[in-house]
């Protein structure tokens, strides 16, 4: 029965997420309201280490959350996030139709806890972010930066080929006090021009991201509540 209810959950949560991703994709005009979801303006123009990894981004956002705990309290969370392990925490039944195969957990995993630089966390069985730099209790970095063509990675300083991906995603957690952290979410995106680019990214994928983002961090501040209660 817990496991019907579960899914039935999981299921009205995917239906609600469909009309708010229909909706983000119908309301362009409200791109600069979306892509600084709950952050204050001293977080939006914070710089975080991460920026230097795309200096020059042609998309992104900086979302924000506060969390009743502290950041030693919300760190493992994002520790064990990824396909086949802690999940995602935002709309799993919308991620497994397009076969994600994720499954969010409700508690704190230990075999989950330990990342590493250069290891990956996943989206999709088939995707993956590497992890670019780990500050426990404070930063979580991904980043890829690629060819597109020949999926060859590349220096800044190279000459940059004629198709590429350059994304950065950061998880920061600011403690306010011990028993309240803000947890920012910021990912910057550059690619080379081309209409096809700039529609598949600005207008398609940015505002479905945004509503999955914005779930996630819903989630992690939901779980990670859930614990103090």
């Amino acid at each position: 029965m817990a496991d019907s209810k579960f899914k039935f959950k999981d299921f009205g949560d995917g239906i609600a997420g469909t009309f708010i991703i229909a909706a983000a994709l119908l309301t362009p005009f409200l791109r600069s309201r979306r892509t600084k979801w709950g952050a204050t303006d001293a977080e939006l123009h914070r710089s975080l280490s991460s920026d230097d990894l795309v200096p020059h981004p042609k998309w992104g956002w900086t979302n924000a959350i506060t969390i009743r705990a502290s950041a030693a309290e919300v760190w493992p969370w994002l520790m064990q996030m990824g396909q086949g392990r802690g999940g995602m925490y935002s709309y799993e039944w919308l991620e497994n139709l397009v076969g994600c195969d994720i499954h969010n957990a409700d508690r704190i995993i230990p075999a989950f806890q330990h990342l590493e630089v250069e290891d990956g966390i996943r989206l999709h069985p088939k995707v993956s972010i590497p992890i670019a730099a780990i500050e426990p209790c404070r930063a979580l970095v991904l980043h890829v930066r690629a060819n597109t063509q020949t999926g060859n990675t590349f220096d800044l300083t190279d000459t940059i080929p004629e198709k590429y991906l350059n994304m950065s995603w950061v998880f920061f957690l600011d403690e306010l006090d011990e028993g309240t952290t803000r947890l920012i979410s910021r990912w910057r995106g550059d690619y080379n021009p081309s209409l096809g680019n700039a529609l598949i990214y600005r207008v398609f994928t940015e505002p479905i991201s945004f509503v999955m983002d914005r779930k996630m961090l819903l989630g992690i501040k939901e779980r990670a509540e859930a614990v103090k209660e």
